[in-house]
């Protein structure tokens, strides 16, 4: 009977000690983003290099301004010696015993060398050509290039700038979002009482998104919308333009000299006649996998929405995520773009409680069918000689908006007939 108190209070002290540290953890975070957010967004303006991965690099490197080394050598981002430094140093043990670490006057010394580093070394200049907003794709981009041994680099880096909202410097640091001062602050509100979702581990070794089995994750945001450049440009090393809703599939694949069947083929659609909003188009076939390892899935997101942003087969795609027909992985899933996932992912249920926040519709060719949050809407009565094209420019919407609100089979018109259309 002793020893099973003694278990239990064991237990006890145990979890209370456990709290207490994670505790300690977010604070040591929050604190460290209030000193060095200033730092990560002037050297964004500076380099270009998102404000986001420099803090979340800061936060993983220093154990949030609490490791030896940090404390030593103002070193924040782990940065050895190499063969061109001549500046202080200090020893540490790292992937070997007692390595050259560069040494800084001060942490501002050291961010601006993180930014030059990564500026000046060759390995990592594809990095620049991606969007800043993209986070994502420039933390696997740095473990890609080689900045850390740690397989599960990217990974941490992303659950940090999730967890952290650290997206909101980088869109500071772009002009797009105001600091009113208090973003760290609220940012540590909503991690001490997150929504979460649960993800279930399988593999640790496949899946190094989780940790352990059935670890509890922050609920990820909303995808911010990306700014895709003017013309011609690649994703995953495949040709591709982005369009305005509306614009001629034909007049595409007349411009490009593709056949226009290609054209439907390499964007995973069924015939139609115009883009049914501003999307990306592919001119070329996309590739089996895709660039990145993983995706995790935001909200908003469909399959289709994943396989036209990380330029893979639709086909491909469900395949390596044991997925077909019209399934949806649900928010937060992480899915596999280069190898068979041990697992299905969780998938999209309408009846979840982000349901009010998400609507996911994906037609048997696998086409986009847009997500509207909308809730003010007119009826619109079809008057003679009236077409769905007709009709979308009359109200300044597209007309795969129209067909989409209101389910159209084909764009064949009644007289009469009423129409839903969002204002």
């Amino acid at each position: 009977m002793q020893n099973k108190r003694f278990a239990i209070l064991f237990v006890f002290v145990f979890s209370l000690c456990s709290q207490f540290s994670q505790a300690q953890s977010t604070d040591a975070i929050q604190t460290y983003i209030a000193r060095y957010k200033d730092l990560a967004i002037a050297e964004m303006k500076r380099t270009g290099i998102p404000a986001a991965i420099t803090l979340a690099q800061g936060i993983h490197e220093t154990e949030a301004g609490t490791s030896v080394l940090v404390k030593k050598s103002n070193n924040h981002f782990g940065i050895k010696c190499k063969e061109n430094w001549t500046g202080e140093s200090v020893s540490h043990d790292d992937d070997a015993r007692g390595e050259c670490f560069r040494k800084y006057a001060a942490p501002e010394d050291s961010y601006r060398d993180h930014s030059d580093f990564l500026k000046s070394r060759p390995n990592y200049a594809s990095l620049f050509t991606l969007d800043p907003t993209d986070y994502q794709a420039w933390a696997y981009g740095l473990k890609k290039a080689g900045y850390a041994t740690n397989p599960k680099y990217a990974q941490v880096l992303i659950k940090l700038i999730q967890d952290y909202h650290l997206e909101d410097y980088t869109l500071i640091a772009l002009g797009k979002m105001k600091d009113n001062g208090d973003l760290a602050k609220n940012a540590e509100t909503e991690n001490k009482n997150p929504s979460v979702v649960q993800v279930k581990n399988n593999d640790e070794e496949k899946n190094s998104m989780a940790d352990t089995q059935n670890k509890t994750y922050v609920m990820p945001a909303v995808a911010k919308e990306v700014t895709y450049p003017s013309g011609e440009f690649k994703i995953n090393d495949t040709r591709v333009i982005y369009v305005k809703a509306g614009t001629s599939y034909l007049t595409i694949a007349q411009q490009f000299e593709i056949p226009l069947a290609k054209l439907f083929e390499f964007n995973d659609i069924k015939p139609q006649e115009v883009t049914g909003s501003d999307q990306l188009i592919f001119i070329q076939r996309k590739r089996k996998t895709g660039d990145h390892e993983f995706h995790v899935v935001q909200q908003g997101e469909t399959m289709y929405d994943i396989a036209q942003a990380e330029a893979i087969r639709m086909e491909s795609l469900f395949d390596y995520n044991n997925m077909s027909g019209n399934m949806q992985a649900a928010i937060g899933e992480t899915l596999y773009l280069h190898a068979k996932s041990p697992t299905t992912p969780k998938l999209f249920n309408k009846n979840s409680v982000n349901a009010s926040a998400q609507v996911y519709a994906v037609d048997n060719s696998m086409a986009k069918n847009e997500m509207h949050s909308k809730n003010n809407f007119i009826f619109h009565t079809v008057q003679a000689k009236e077409t769905v094209y007709s009709i979308a420019r009359k109200y300044n919407v597209s007309a795969g908006d129209v067909i989409s609100w209101n389910q159209l089979e084909d764009r064949d018109l009644k007289i009469g007939q009423s129409l839903k259309i969002y204002r």
